[in-house]
């Protein structure tokens, strides 16, 4: 274990007594957020993400030790362990090292060299291969191995069998495998190739080379799926006149009577045995890389997505477009419940088109509608000009957004949707699940499988159970970061609050439903299966608005109220003052008393002091509202209104390995390539922005026919 802690401190960068003290949390049961939120004097300070790659990391390290010990023991169990060998599998870095040095004795199907052996010819493999001076020609020598009885009828084949053994040994040599792993990696080059010469939008990659070095993981996605799907032929190639030099000096003595056989063995362990298996070793590897980036850039994209702004508190109307079933269409009070429904046919006929918008201004006529929340899917364009129609109409305040409909669907037509409305129809749910996501995303979106977001590059493509995992991470500390209301917050929201189950959600609001709303945070205990070690973990998550004890409302911990209240005591404040926002000045008086001797008066390290004031200082606050508000729109663009050189503002939709989605109000999204994000050059446009960003463009290139649009967000 000390070895895996020193490992972990090298990596990360950090003290090895936080990352010991990370580890024996988390090993205690305790989640992410709480360790990152609740504990900070333990690790330092680290946020979630770091957290999270210590927990991964830690995983891979013990599984890599365990794997150690299981290949000592078999081959131990063989009795061929040697005290370098133990050494070596003690001191590899990686699995694959550990792998390699097991190859040897790792027990094999039925290959040429063990038919070899099976015919006795190990000791002329062993003679061949020493390459002793005194050594007779290998024709000479394999004589004495020509046995009829055993398969081996001449002399031809006595070597061919000695040339099998030696291939298969020179491939199984770790160190060997090694340094042409490390060549393939610096000079190898990935080559695709068109199957056939029909048009597809692999076109790009039917006549495609790029270094290993410089290739990007939306090119070796891309490339996978169309081998998938037979349009394209790959390899991993790399010259075979740099190979070869390279097993040939590790394994050849020049001059000796075996020399030329054993350059022949090489040859041969390299072109049947070692180059097949590293070439499969690398589009492995290459793939790992390029889904490890693919899922890193959705977890960075769903995060802003989730933390956008609410448009809370105000009657939203839910329009769902559609063709042959018409636009679905729900209204919602501020709270998200639903007021009433309907389904208009905009696009059947002009006629039509007019019943829709008069039937849609009498629903915002009857409930006081604000805000128009318009799914992006099929036949949006059509119902956001309709929306443009029905706000010109209209005598009061009226806009609207268009929203990702992305997962929708999904969530309509789930068990969840169909609880949580069974009177309505799978279309209507859609519609109000459209209205919700303007009010709060986040409350909205959790009931969706995040991958179904749709916020990614070839999500379909990654291994399911990493993507499922890395993004319910994102989804935990998104609703962590935010906290929940714990008399509103619906099952699913609740069931990403740290310590808590889907069960334990669902008994908290059956608790609430029997028992009416929760007036403190202590409650909590009388909820079913929800235990002490639970009521820790989630209890600073959860904010009760309608407590008579204001620090409820708050980020602060139940085990830091008693240290809240001295912090307000020593500066001469309590907690109805706390109330008022009465206590404007307590950061500079204990800023002025110093932050070190307040904490130790309250008991507290000096990080959990600071958030105790930061949350005095804002009791109920809400993360998302620091954050840029969405754009919501009066008017309508068209693409044919789009001129060359146009500024407009936009938002982020999608952030992918090659360039950045923009929604400009035009219902297609345009493209901010990477060169086109700023003046300077930069790795990964996330470097740049996040989804859900307001962004400034200037319309580049317009492409009406394939429906391209090209923006930069360069200075003209």
């Amino acid at each position: 274990m000390e070895a895996i802690l020193s490992t972990l401190a090298k990596e990360l960068g950090r003290d090895e007594t936080h990352i010991r003290n990370v580890v024996a949390l988390l090993d205690e049961g305790n989640t992410i957020p709480f360790i990152a939120r609740y504990r900070k004097e333990a690790h330092g300070a680290m946020d979630d993400e770091a957290l999270r790659t210590l927990e991964e990391r830690l995983h891979y390290l013990r599984n890599l030790e365990k794997r150690k010990e299981e290949v000592k023991s078999a081959i131990e169990g063989q009795g061929k362990l040697t005290e370098d060998l133990a050494a070596a599998v003690a001191a590899a870095a990686t699995l694959a090292e550990v792998e390699d040095l097991y190859r040897p004795y790792k027990q094999k199907r039925r290959t040429r060299a063990s038919v070899a052996k099976e015919k006795g010819l190990e000791p002329l493999a062993e003679l061949l291969f020493a390459q002793e001076w005194d050594c007779p020609a290998p024709a000479v020598a394999a004589e004495d191995y020509v046995n009829p009885a055993l398969g081996v009828e001449t002399v031809a084949d006595a070597l061919q069998g000695a040339n099998d053994i030696i291939a298969e040994r020179i491939s199984d040599d770790a160190s060997l495998r090694k340094v042409l792993r490390d060549l393939f990696l610096r000079r190898g080059q990935l080559v695709s190739k068109a199957a056939s010469e029909e048009d597809t939008v692999y076109r790009l990659y039917y006549d495609f080379t790029q270094a290993i070095t410089r290739l990007q993981g939306h090119q070796i996605l891309a490339v996978n799926r169309g081998e998938r799907e037979e349009v394209l032929k790959v390899a991993v190639v790399i010259d075979r006149e740099l190979a070869l030099p390279l097993l040939r000096r590790a394994v050849v003595r020049p001059g000796t009577p075996a020399m030329e056989f054993i350059k022949a063995a090489v040859e041969d362990a390299y072109d049947r045995l070692i180059y097949p298996s590293l070439e499969r070793e690398m589009r492995s590897t290459l793939t790992e890389r390029a889904n490890e980036g693919a899922i890193r850039t959705f977890a960075l994209n769903l995060k802003p997505l989730l933390l956008q702004p609410p448009v809370r508190g105000k009657v939203t109307m839910g329009l769902d477009p559609g063709y042959r079933n018409g636009c679905k269409v729900a209204v919602v009070d501020g709270t998200g419940k639903v007021l009433d429904t309907a389904v208009v046919y905009p696009t059947f006929s002009a006629a039509k088109r007019e019943e829709a918008v008069a039937a849609l201004l009498k629903l915002v006529q009857k409930h006081g509608v604000e805000h128009i929340a318009v799914g992006n899917g099929t036949a949006s364009r059509e119902t956001e000009q309709m929306t443009v129609e029905l706000i010109r109409r209209c005598d009061t305040p009226l806009s609207y957004m268009i929203v990702s409909e992305a997962g929708a669907s999904v969530y309509s037509a789930s068990k969840l949707a169909s609880e949580e409305f069974p009177e309505f129809d799978v279309n209507l749910r859609s519609a109000v699940s459209i209205a919700r996501r303007l009010q709060d995303p986040l409350a909205e979106l959790v009931k969706i499988e995040p991958k179904a977001i749709g916020v990614g590059q070839y999500q379909h493509d990654m291994p399911q159970n990493q993507l499922d995992e890395a993004l319910a991470g994102v989804v935990e500390d998104c609703v962590n970061a935010v906290g929940a209301d714990l008399n509103t917050a619906s099952a699913p929201l609740l069931t990403q609050v740290a310590g808590l189950t889907a069960a334990t959600a669902k008994n908290i609001v059956r608790y609430r439903e029997e028992n009416g709303p929760f007036t403190t945070r202590k409650q909590l205990l009388k909820v079913p299966k929800l235990g002490p070690k639970a009521f820790e973990q989630c209890a600073g998550f959860l904010r009760v608005p309608e407590s008579k004890n204001v620090l409820d409302n708050t980020a602060v911990h139940p085990e830091s109220y008693a240290a809240a209240q001295t912090l307000l005591e020593l500066n001469g404040y309590s907690l109805d003052d706390v109330k008022k926002g009465a206590i404007g000045d307590l950061r500079q008086r204990v800023a002025d008393y110093g932050e070190a001797r307040s904490a130790e008066d309250c008991g507290v390290g000096v990080p959990t002091l600071r958030d105790i004031v930061e949350e005095l200082l804002k009791p109920g606050r809400d993360i998302r509202d620091a954050l840029p508000k969405p754009i919501l729109r009066t008017d309508v663009l068209e693409m044919k209104d789009l001129k060359q050189g146009m500024e407009l503002q936009g938002t982020v939709r999608n952030v992918t390995d090659f360039g950045v989605f923009v929604d400009v109000g035009v219902h297609h999204d345009g493209l901010v390539h990477i060169s086109q994000l700023c003046e300077r050059r930069v790795k990964h446009p996330s470097e740049v922005c996040a989804v859900g960003d307001v962004v400034a463009v200037r319309v580049l290139e317009v492409d009406e026919g394939k429906q391209r649009i090209s923006l930069t967000m360069r200075k003209a």
